[in-house]
């Protein structure tokens, strides 16, 4: 019997729907929905082509494991596939994946491994005799993309092996699985610097390492605090392994791989329940996202004989954890006003318990967000923990809303000034474009007096809010014009305490030129931004005249953070803080290298890779700048030199490759001499 014209139709929804969302996960890095949803998805097209042979196709979703590897790396295929794994959240089907493997391996003794789930990118890391050679993220199960640049840069990921076991001659070759992860504390200093950028927020942990694996410069991958945690040798060739996999994982640690220490060997089934429920309470005191657990056979012996399905082993099965969830009303909705201006709705709620914690707000995130989920004052909701971090709405109940709700509606002005809201076309805020916006101005200042910008001790955020609020701050410029008497007469305020901000306020008028270019908050200039300009300009004069052609000249300034920079210093009010800092004595002038004229330098592009013997990594970027180069972290077509210590890896072959001449430390030394 066919398929009727409704399933047809059906089928085709759900297989335009997981495309979608495969995209919007591997390839952007910005989920949607949550894995329950996905998984509810994929589960109803395998049923509807299962009861439908008919409608099978070779493109379907359910044929392949994932999604597609980015444009912008190598693209390289996998020694072996990297296969997702069966999911449930079923102990009725964990206890059926047991019962099957019985079946399948009778009069077998059944061990498993149970591992934590961690909540990450899986990816694939490649070693040659001892030495890290390659990373590959999971792409569409076959080949992924080459992130070896960005993987070197995650500390925990070592480049050399310990070989304490004696078996990784000079031709073993090893190819591990495992998960790059963002720690929570990592993850919150990660979207602080996206705020400080006045760029999105990550939604979650997750999200923030595929972002992080998939920036083409490795050197901010480097400041997002990655880990790794291996759970699998996939490949070897020239090492002999032994056939427990437990005792594989005890090997690879023994290495010096960082493979769980939560990680549990499991005799009986008995004992896999066990492990499962007590993670499920225990995972909350970790300090990075754990979704489920993994339960592997112990045996590879077993494990082959188990074999594998068109996707996934028959011998492994993912428990994931249902994420804890509450149900509360959203009470009202703010919108608060951060320092460039971006509106974010907020939902105040009716307290109530969630992960250990209580929360009595949730982040709406934005008012695309908003509309697309229907939240209302009002509205009755569910919430959870993003990554066990960030409360969010996750869904409404719909048959509990009052009968007089009403949409939040889009922002016409700003809550705290009344100043204009507009929403630009490249960006999903709205924002307030007023520039003397009080609560801007808050915001603003606390970020001008942050540690790594003027590093002003003292002015916390509630003496930022009293000054504000007083009328004697109103911008930066102010901080340098109070008075210790002024400051004194404030709540909480001493005459000891007041001469100290003052004394502080003092201090950082001698900070560096980069320091205060990234404390001005300016829209998309962080602190990388903002050391690149101090370095290539003289002073914030010149910076100011300079239009978005000339800013682009610097490298890694794009046109994004050039228009941004060129909007903010025509901005009559802009212009005359700057003004009033610089008469209170601000300093304004770049401490940029001065340069020795040197041909075979100047206007180069050098890049640095593996171990130098006179050198440190800094100690020769630096040099390069010194001469007149360009210190870069990426081999491309316009790189002029690759200088390769000891351990060179894939720098160095993508540099043969596309015929970039390379030079040793010696040859280094003979370009600088003027050979």
């Amino acid at each position: 019997m066919s398929a009727d014209s409704a399933t047809k139709k059906r089928v085709e929804e759900l297989r335009d729907l997981i495309r979608h969302h495969d995209r919007k996960y591997y390839v952007e890095a910005a989920p949607e929905i949550g894995d329950r949803e996905y998984d509810s998805l994929m589960s109803e097209l395998k049923r509807l082509e299962t009861e439908n042979p008919e409608l099978a196709a070779s493109d379907s979703p359910t044929q392949r494991v994932g999604g597609e590897p980015l444009v912008e790396f190598q693209t390289v295929a996998h020694r072996v596939p990297m296969l997702s794994l069966d999911n449930t959240y079923s102990r009725e089907d964990l206890l059926e994946f047991h019962n099957r493997l019985g079946r399948l391996l009778p009069d077998e003794k059944l061990e498993y491994v149970a591992e934590l789930k961690v909540d990450g990118v899986g990816i694939s890391v490649w070693y040659e005799g001892g030495v890290f050679a390659r990373a590959v993220t999971r792409g569409d199960g076959s080949k992924g993309d080459d992130v070896t640049a960005n993987a070197r840069t995650i500390r925990n990921l070592p480049l050399r092996l310990e070989d304490r076991s004696g078996r990784i001659s000079s031709d073993a070759v090893m190819e591990v699985r495992g998960e790059i992860y963002m720690p929570f504390e990592s993850f919150r200093k990660a979207n602080e610097e996206r705020e400080d950028e006045g760029e999105p927020i990550f939604a979650n942990p997750r999200n923030a390492t595929s972002g992080s694996l998939k920036l083409l410069d490795s050197k901010i991958c480097a400041r997002r605090g990655l880990k790794l945690v291996v759970y699998e040798n996939a490949h070897s060739e020239n090492i002999e392994l032994p056939d427990e996999h437990w005792e594989i994982l005890r090997l690879l640690s023994a290495s010096g791989l960082p493979v769980s220490p939560h990680n549990r060997l499991c005799r009986n089934f008995d004992e896999v329940v066990s492990a499962v429920e007590e993670w499920d309470a225990g995972r909350r005191r970790l300090d990075f996202g754990v979704d489920g657990m993994v339960l592997k056979l112990n045996s590879r012996s077993l494990r082959d004989a188990a074999g594998f399905t068109s996707k996934a082993p028959r011998w492994a099965i993912a428990y994931k954890y249902e994420p804890e969830q509450a149900e509360t009303r959203i009470v009202s909705i703010d919108i608060q006003v951060g320092k460039t201006g971006a509106l974010t709705p907020v939902a105040n709620l009716e307290p109530v318990q969630l992960a250990g914690t209580t929360v009595s707000r949730a982040t709406l995130h934005n008012f695309d967000e908003v509309a697309r989920k229907d939240i209302r004052e009002g509205d009755t909701v569910i919430v959870q923990k993003a990554g066990e971090i960030i409360p969010q709405v996750v869904q409404i109940v719909a048959s509990r809303r009052p009968a007089d709700s009403k949409p939040l509606g889009l922002p016409i002005s700003c809550p705290v000034c009344g100043g204009d809201a507009v929403k630009p076309e490249d960006e999903v805020y709205y924002r307030c474009v007023n520039p003397v916006c009080p609560a801007q101005a808050k915001q603003r200042i606390r970020h001008f007096a942050s540690r790594h910008a003027m590093d002003i001790d003292g002015l916390g955020i509630a003496l930022i809010e009293q000054l504000v609020d007083a009328g004697l701050v109103r911008d930066y410029a102010d901080l340098y014009s109070l008075k210790k008497d002024e400051l004194a007469a404030l709540e909480r305020m001493g005459e000891k305490s007041a001469a100290n901000l003052v004394n502080g306020i003092e201090a950082s008028k001698t900070r560096e030129l980069r320091r205060l270019l990234f404390g001005l908050g300016i829209l998309h200039v962080g602190e990388r931004a903002a050391r690149l300009l101090a370095e290539n300009f003289d002073s914030m004069d010149a910076i100011a005249a300079a239009d978005a052609e000339r800013l682009m000249t610097v490298h890694e300034i794009g046109p994004k953070i050039a228009e941004s920079v060129v909007r903010f210093f025509a901005n009559e009010r802009t212009k005359d803080v700057l003004a009033r800092m610089k008469a209170a004595g601000v300093n304004m002038q770049s401490e940029k290298t001065q340069t020795e004229a040197n041909p075979n330098f100047t206007g180069k592009t050098f890049v640095v890779t593996g171990t130098m013997k006179n050198y440190s990594r800094t100690d020769i970027e630096n040099l390069i700048k010194t001469l007149g180069g360009r210190a870069s972290g990426s081999v491309s077509k316009k790189t002029d030199y690759v200088v390769a210590g000891e351990e060179a890896g894939s720098k160095l072959s993508k540099a043969r490759q596309l015929g970039v001449r390379v030079l040793s430390e010696e040859e280094f030394e003979k370009l600088r001499e003027g050979g």
